[in-house]
Order: structure tokens, then sequence, then C-alpha cells
């Protein structure tokens, strides 16, 4: 199945900011320890709101970070659908991080031009022929989904890079509208080092339930996405507030 999962358990949501905050300040120690650079994959929703609020007081060498999306939305940057466009509006200007930290997907693209022309710039910058991910930031979706990977979709099934698959992958019937994406694969998702969650909420609380909950007689393959997120030689991180861990057993 993979890695080592970890469950944190915060009061509140200023607790999960702070918490996730000190991991990823922590992980840049460790990559920029040993790398060039320290590679950290963002996600939209609600995990941007806690990065643009917690961020800004961590202690890094922000110069020697890159930036990317784990999926990213076919829309143009000024849309409110665009994950680039929330971090360029509400994290450059709290930070010192520069527009070409981040690896950008060209949204004018096909989806399934942009999602090769984006896999090129992954590995030009994160290495070749499998890039180097320190640190992935991910949400979890109310049907469980996590990118831009849908329950029973048929991207779920991708084999790793080294069997043929693709490190980055477009969908272009995405369950959840904008429906033209472009996102990690799953594999590439478990070759990180590191991939942590954060989520908040009484509403959170029964998906969170349903995706830590241990079944063994539960098939991999017939799990949701987020479930299936279990880094092959490193660690998944759930921080959780009490309200949406509440349903836990």
């Amino acid at each position: 199945m993979g890695g080592e999962q970890k469950i944190v358990v915060k009061d509140d949501e200023s607790g999960v900011i702070s918490h996730l905050c000190q991991i990823i300040q922590q992980k840049a120690k460790e990559s920029l320890s040993k790398n060039e650079t320290f590679n950290i994959g963002l996600s939209g929703g609600s995990l941007a709101k806690f990065l643009c609020e917690g961020l800004p007081k961590i202690d890094t060498e922000w110069s020697r970070w890159r930036l990317f999306f784990c999926d990213e939305r076919l829309v143009p940057e000024d849309s409110a659908d665009s994950t680039w466009g929330l971090y360029k509006s509400k994290l450059l200007p709290v930070t010192p991080l520069k527009e070409d930290q981040f690896l950008l997907v060209n949204t004018s693209l096909s989806p399934l031009e942009a999602a090769k022309d984006y896999q090129e710039k992954l590995l030009k910058t994160c290495g070749s022929p499998a890039p180097s991910l320190h640190l992935l930031l991910l949400g979890a979706g109310p049907d469980g989904h996590t990118c831009s990977l849908f329950p029973g979709h048929a991207l779920m099934e991708e084999p790793a890079p080294a069997d043929g698959g693709r490190i980055v992958a477009h969908i272009e019937d995405s369950p959840k509208p904008p429906p033209a994406r472009v996102t990690l694969t799953l594999p590439v998702v478990n070759s990180a080092d590191s991939c942590v969650f954060a989520a908040v909420g009484q509403g959170k609380a029964a998906m969170m339930s349903q995706l830590l909950s241990k079944d063994e007689a539960v098939d991999d393959k017939d799990l949701l996405p987020a479930s299936r997120v279990r880094p092959e030689k490193g660690e998944v991180i759930w921080i959780l507030d009490s309200a949406a861990a509440s349903q836990l057993s």
C-alpha cells in the first residue's frame, strides 16, 4: 500500500494552519540541505487559503523554492477557477516568492497539449526521467477526489511512468466543473517524498471518516482517490481540526 500514514488532530483551523506550515518549513529545510531546490506541489481550494495565511510566517530560503501545481483547470488566470490566479493574487503579495519560481500550465493549449507541455516543464525543472517531488500539498473533495483524480474515472488506472504511464495527464470530462484540466497521475503523486492533506470543519467529518477508516477487506483499487495517496518511499500526513476528525473511529 505504500509508506507511513499519520493523522494529526488540532483544536481549530488556526492550529491546522500553524502545523501545516511548520511541516512545510521543516520539509523545505530538509530538502534544501540535500538539493539545489525545494520542489513543492500546490492545490487549490481551502488549502490555498491556509497557505496564504500561514506561509508568510515561516523562515525559509524562499529563492530556492520551485512551485508547481498538482492539478490545474484550463481557464484564464483571471478566472475564479484558476489555481495559479488564486496564488498570484493572494500568495505572491505576502511572501518573497516571485512569479518565475512557479511552473505554470499553459491554459491556452488543448488539454492534451497542455498536459504534455506541463510534463516537459516538470521534467526540466524537477529532474528526469522521474521528477523529484519533495512535498505535495493536497485537498480531498466531498466525493473523495484529490488533484483531478475522480472516483471511478479511467485516470485512476493510469500506469506508472516506468510502465509507460504519463506524469501529467489531461482530463476533458471532469465530473466537477470546469471539465478541462491537467493533473498529476496517481503513481506520480505516490512517488513524492511526502504528501500532506489539511481539512477543517464539521462538513468534512463524514468524508474524513470514510477516507481514513481502516478496512483491510477493501481492495486498494476500490478505495477513493484520496485514500490511495500513500507515497511508496515516503509518508502521508492528514492534518485535521477537531470538527473534521469528529467521526474518526
